[in-house]
């Protein structure tokens, strides 16, 4: 009985639109995480510990990268519906040009939601595990990763707001 509830749980994911499933495999336990050095579009000095108390959506990406560049709309979607006091989408930028280029890509593509984050690329692939990007890591209030996805995603879509959403409202202060 229990190997036919699976399959029938199996076929039915596999049957719900692809927006629909949760983009981000959870981990069994929350994982620390180091944090390393970054800076906002303001020129300010921030780690992740100065987003404790909020669950952050933190995506490593670069303006050179293809499908970083594809989903980064649904990301800015993403925070236009989800972000405040308790969700913020952290888009951390490892362009060696600095924050010019970012700026540039945003004023292009529309990008009016998001912030402009941006630190050393060989900071951050090591800190964060990064294997390719773009790389996205769902973070809890504590500042622990819950998951993470390699490759882009539909972050607007309703598997991901979802997803989202119950992690927000997982004890809420």
């Amino acid at each position: 009985m229990r190997r036919r509830g699976f399959l029938a749980g199996s076929l039915a994911l596999a049957a719900a639109p692809a927006a629909a499933r949760p983009p981000i495999p959870l981990l069994g336990e929350p994982r620390a995480l180091l944090s390393p050095p970054f800076v906002d579009g303001d020129g300010r000095n921030l780690t992740l510990a100065d987003f404790r108390g909020r669950v952050l959506l933190l995506n490593v990406w670069a303006t050179w990268c293809v499908p970083c560049r594809e989903e980064m709309p649904t990301l800015d979607a993403l925070q236009a519906r989800l972000g405040g006091q308790d969700f913020h989408v952290l888009p951390l930028s490892i362009d060696q040009a600095g924050l010019k280029p970012v700026r540039r890509f945003y004023a292009e593509i529309g990008i009016r939601h998001l912030d402009t984050y941006l630190a050393e690329s060989i900071r951050v692939l090591a800190a964060f595990a990064v294997v390719g990007l773009p790389t996205t890591i769902l973070i809890d209030r504590e500042g622990r990763e819950r998951g993470r996805l390699v490759g882009p995603a539909e972050w607007d879509g309703p598997g991901a707001v979802t997803q989202i959403q119950s992690l927000i409202d997982e004890r809420k202060p």
